[in-house]
Formats: C-alpha cells, sequence, structure tokens
C-alpha cells in the first residue's frame, strides 16, 4: 500500500512555508514532537512525528549473561514489562534448547501474558482514551482526563480501574510482582499457582467477564452515536500483520506470522518468526531514530503496515472463545466486507481483545497444571534464538545470538510501536488536514492529533505512560522563522 506522505516536491519549498512543531507529544518516553509545514494558504504540505531520543537497549544488554536478560529488557516498558518479559524468555528457550516447555510452564506464562493483555487495554481505553471519547476531542481541557471521568461517568472509571487492578493481581501471582517481575526463566517459570490462589482470582472474574463485556457495549455505542467520525477521523489504508495460532486462531502467546494488503487479501502467511529476517525490513530515516519497518517483498514504499488490536481482529480467522468471537463477528460485518482502517476502531477492537483475555483467564484458572510441580525443561544448548509475542500494542520481535561464554553478542528488537511507525504518521497527516488547514491554533486542534496518535496506544521507544495533563508546546513560524504565535498547554 503506497503511502501518501504529503511530502515537499523540492527543497526550496521549505522556504515559503510555515513551520507549526508540536514539542514534545503526550506518551513518549523522553523527547518526541509533531512538526507540520504549512504554505501561504494554511494548508499542509507535510506532518512527520518525530522520536528524537536514542535509548540503545540493544547494545547494552550486550556482554550481559543470557539469564539476565529477561529481567533486564522489561525495563524498557512500566506499562507492557510482561510483554517484554516472555518474549526475551521465548527467545532464550532456544538457547537454552526448551523448544518445547512442560505443560505447567506454558500455562502459567500463558496467564501471565493475559492479565497483561487485560490490565493493559483497560489501562488505555479508560484512563488514557475515555475522556476524548466520553466528552469530545474539543471539550474543556480540565474535565478531560480520568477525574473528569470519575466524576461524570463513576461506573464506568470505577470498572475500568477494577478491570486493570484484576489484570495486575494476575501478573502479581505469576511474576512475583505487578510490575518488573521474575517469573519467566530460560526453560520455563520459577513458580506455580496454589489452589488457594487460583480460587481467589476464580472468585472475581465472572464479574470482570462481564465487565468486559460492557466495555465492548460502551464502544459501539459510541460508534453508532457518530459513525461518520468514527469511520473517518484519520483514515488511511493499509497492509496489516499480527501472529496467528492454530487454525488460524487469534491467540497472544504463540503463532506464525500473517501479513495481508488493505483490500484483506493474504500476503504471506505461516512465517516462523525465526525467519522473521527474511520477511521483515527496517528503514531509516533522518528525522527520527525509530526505524520504519516494512514488508521485504513489497518494499518501502507498499510494504509498510499496521499491528495491534485493529489487525489482529481482522487476520484472525476466529477468536477461541465464544463471547468475543460474537463480538468480533459483528465487528467484520460493520466493515460490509471490507477490512475496517480507522484509527478510532483500535479502540473497538482493543475492547473485544480484554473481553477475550477474561475469558482465556476463566478457562486457564480451571486448568490444575497451573498448580504443578514440573515447571523447568532444556535440552542441546545453541546460540541463537529469536521469541514473538503478540504484546498489547501489537507483534513484538526479540533476537538474541549468545556466546560460549553466556554471554549475549547480539540483539535486536522490533517493538509493537516501532511497526505502527508509518501508521501513526499517516494517521496525523490526515487529521492535521482535515483539522489544522486553515484554522487558528486552540489546545483543542492540538488534543486532534494527539487522539490520531493515542489510538495506537503507543509506547515510543517502549515508553510509559503519563497520565493527566501533558505538557505542550506550539509555535507558529513565518518563513523567516519569526515567531507568530505560541501556545501551551499542560503542566
Amino acid at each position: 500500500m503506497a503511502s501518501e506522505t504529503f511530502e515537499l516536491e523540492t527543497a526550496a519549498d521549505a522556504g515559503t512555508l510555515r513551520r507549526v512543531a508540536i514539542d514534545p507529544v503526550s506518551r513518549v518516553e523522553g523527547h518526541g514532537k509533531v512538526t507540520l509545514l504549512l504554505d501561504e494558504n494554511d494548508q499542509v504540505r507535510q506532518v512527520r512525528l518525530h522520536i528524537v531520543e536514542f535509548r540503545g537497549f540493544e547494545k547494552f544488554i550486550q556482554g550481559r549473561p543470557y539469564w539476565e536478560v529477561p529481567v533486564m529488557v522489561q525495563r524498557l516498558c512500566g506499562i507492557c514489562p510482561v510483554s517484554h518479559h516472555l518474549a526475551a524468555a521465548k527467545a532464550l528457550d532456544h538457547v537454552v534448547g526448551a523448544d518445547r516447555l512442560t505443560t505447567s510452564a506454558e500455562q502459567l506464562r500463558r496467564l501471565m501474558h493475559y492479565g497483561q493483555i487485560l490490565q493493559s487495554h483497560a489501562l488505555h481505553f479508560f484512563h488514557l482514551s475515555s475522556p476524548d471519547l466520553l466528552f469530545g476531542f474539543d471539550s474543556e481541557v480540565g474535565r478531560r482526563n480520568i477525574v473528569g471521568v470519575a466524576a461524570a461517568h463513576p461506573e464506568v472509571a470505577r470498572k475500568g480501574v477494577l478491570l486493570r487492578k484484576f489484570g495486575q493481581e494476575v501478573i502479581r501471582l505469576t511474576a512475583g510482582k505487578r510490575v518488573h517481575g521474575t517469573g519467566a526463566i530460560p526453560g520455563g517459570v520459577n513458580r506455580a499457582l496454589s489452589r488457594e490462589e487460583r480460587d481467589d482470582l476464580l472468585a472475581d472474574i465472572y464479574t470482570i467477564i462481564g465487565w468486559s463485556r460492557q466495555a465492548v457495549q460502551l464502544v459501539k455505542r459510541l460508534h453508532a452515536a457518530d459513525p461518520t467520525l468514527y469511520d473517518t477521523f484519520g483514515t488511511f489504508r493499509s497492509n496489516i500483520l499480527s501472529l496467528v495460532g492454530a487454525n488460524g486462531a487469534l491467540d497472544f502467546y504463540e503463532g506464525r506470522l500473517r501479513a495481508r494488503d488493505a483490500d484483506g487479501r493474504i500476503i504471506v502467511d505461516g512465517v516462523h518468526v525465526k525467519d522473521y529476517v527474511n520477511l521483515i525490513r527496517e528503514e531509516v530515516k533522518p528525522w527520527s531514530y525509530m526505524k520504519f519497518p516494512f514488508l521485504a517483498a513489497l518494499g518501502p514504499r507498499d510494504g509498510w503496515y499496521k499491528v495491534g488490536p485493529l489487525a489482529r481482529v481482522q487476520n484472525c480467522d476466529s477468536i477461541p472463545t465464544p463471547l468475543a468471537e460474537a463480538e468480533r463477528r459483528e465487528f467484520i460485518d460493520y466493515g460490509q466486507g471490507k477490512p475496517i482502517h480507522a484509527p478510532l476502531a483500535y479502540h473497538w477492537a482493543r475492547m473485544i481483545e480484554m473481553l477475550h483475555a477474561a475469558e482465556t483467564i476463566k478457562d486457564l484458572l480451571h486448568d490444575d497444571d497451573l498448580s504443578g510441580s514440573d515447571l523447568m525443561t532444556s535440552g542441546s544448548r545453541n546460540r541463537e534464538g529469536v521469541g514473538a509475542i503478540e504484546a498489547p500494542r501489537g507483534t513484538l520481535i526479540h533476537h538474541y545470538r549468545v556466546g560460549d561464554d553466556d554471554l549475549v553478542t547480539m540483539c535486536n528488537l522490533i517493538v509493537s510501536t516501532t511497526h505502527n511507525n508509518q501508521p501513526m504518521n499517516e494517521a496525523i497527516r490526515r487529521v492535521a488536514r482535515r483539522y489544522l488547514s486553515g484554522r487558528k491554533l486552540s489546545e483543542g486542534l492540538l488534543n486532534h492529533i494527539e487522539v490520531a496518535i493515542r489510538c495506537f496506544d503507543p509506547c515510543l521507544s517502549c515508553a510509559t505512560h503519563a497520565l493527566g495533563r501533558m505538557p505542550l508546546q506550539v509555535e507558529l513560524l513565518d518563513a523567516n522563522d519569526r515567531l507568530i504565535e505560541r501556545l501551551y498547554t499542560g503542566s
């Protein structure tokens, strides 16, 4: 799918344009910004999302003992550490020769990961996105936060907080801590669940499933109330990519890579994660430290794609839990036989996935293997391993090489938000052209751009989320870099 980038035709054009900078953008680890160039008619000619911080995880992992890695790499993120923890552990399973885990170890890892999906999706929707969706993008800024939601919609806020709390409790019992746990190790896990711990979780899981169903209904009501907005805001067409489990089913923990084009036709299918290097390339651009992945066979112009809930729900053939599958079918029907590409539809797909996670946790809690004692396995030692998992934000790939001295010699990470780099740029371009062109700067205008980025639930460089009002500064300059107007939002 070719990118409509609206880039400048010649370098000389830059001298006649005005520059608007949003610096920093929200939910970014360190520094990130959006820049826009407008012509003499205030029409947008260029929009870019810049990630301007270099973190270097892939380098400072080198030289560390491989068994430290699953704990170290989760410091990339405070919201989705479980995903990095498990992706690294899965990659290093192959290094220690544990190509097949014990049943208890796999079920415990699955429970940990589905708890992670539940808590992360609840956090993003209720805490970070629902204020925009419930009050409107241009609503009073002092109200547009989780405190405002609690005041105006107390039950929605309460259930959102408790949904996340339950997911965190699942993580605590399986990983040892709610954040940055140690439960997964190369070759298995280091603890099982007691019968009492399982019963404590089972006591609440049916309520959690009920609240998750209500969350799906809430998103559907929002779509029905303003379908034009939800179907067109920042909409662009692209390929999609995700892991797909056995028989084409949605599976967050295990699967093979599948990609479809913008019309829903399968491009590649059944690609083993160890062969990702033949499927995916990464382009580097001088204005961002975050890379731009694309499908190698299609090239950088036509091969970029989106990942995450909107991709996964439409890339799989089914969801293996009944309530979520029924909702998936309704979502697919909403598209009338065509893929849904609207960024705001990410929220609908995200809540379907949260319901699936809750149903899966219920099924896992009834499995006595969670309390088993056979937790570790190993085999012939290997020098290399690749692990992939569906993190809350999309496909996550960890790749390591290990020397005979047990020290890591190479690390390559493709995080979920990196896959979505080009899609986020496409979304903000369309929003900027629709809502910025010819308009006077305002806080509500800035928030439209943020809403487009927020649809993807980004952790740029796997950054932690920031709650509340984000500090933003926008400056409008003329062609001679003279300040025309400055606007601040946040703290």
